[in-house]
């Protein structure tokens, strides 16, 4: 499968953005999409995902409560509404998808997804 990213940009803190995945090729042997992100100097994070099967999600401590992971099957596109950013969130926002994952509060990690795009930055700045 084929993952491209759009919607990322410069917003101020507080603000919002709404990142895209668009997947193209073998999406139905794909069961599980996820976000990560990385910032300078640091280590790739899971940020969320999202199961095709049930629809269940994860979310790390550090954007419960202010992003939501969403898909539109139809369109082979998942998202990521980030609100309420801040400085922190700052990072390049990678999707990600894996045929036998699955998504649950046991966490997300890199090395278990299979495929990835190529990300979009985001910077809360003011």
């Amino acid at each position: 499968v084929q993952l491209v990213e759009s919607g990322g940009g410069l917003v101020q803190p507080g603000g919002s953005l709404r990142l895209s995945c668009d997947a193209s090729g073998s999406t139905f042997d794909y069961h599980a999409f996820g976000w990560f992100r990385q910032a300078p100097g640091k280590e790739r994070e899971g940020v969320s995902c999202i199961n095709r099967s049930d629809g269940g999600t994860y979310y790390a401590d550090s954007v419960k409560g202010r992003f939501i992971v969403s898909r539109d099957d139809a369109k082979n596109t998942v998202y990521l509404q980030m609100d309420s950013l801040k400085p922190e969130d700052t990072a390049v926002y990678y999707c990600a998808a894996d045929p036998d994952y699955y998504c649950s509060d046991y966490g997300q990690d890199a090395g278990d997804f299979r495929s990835w795009g190529q990300g979009t930055q985001v910077t809360v700045a003011s």
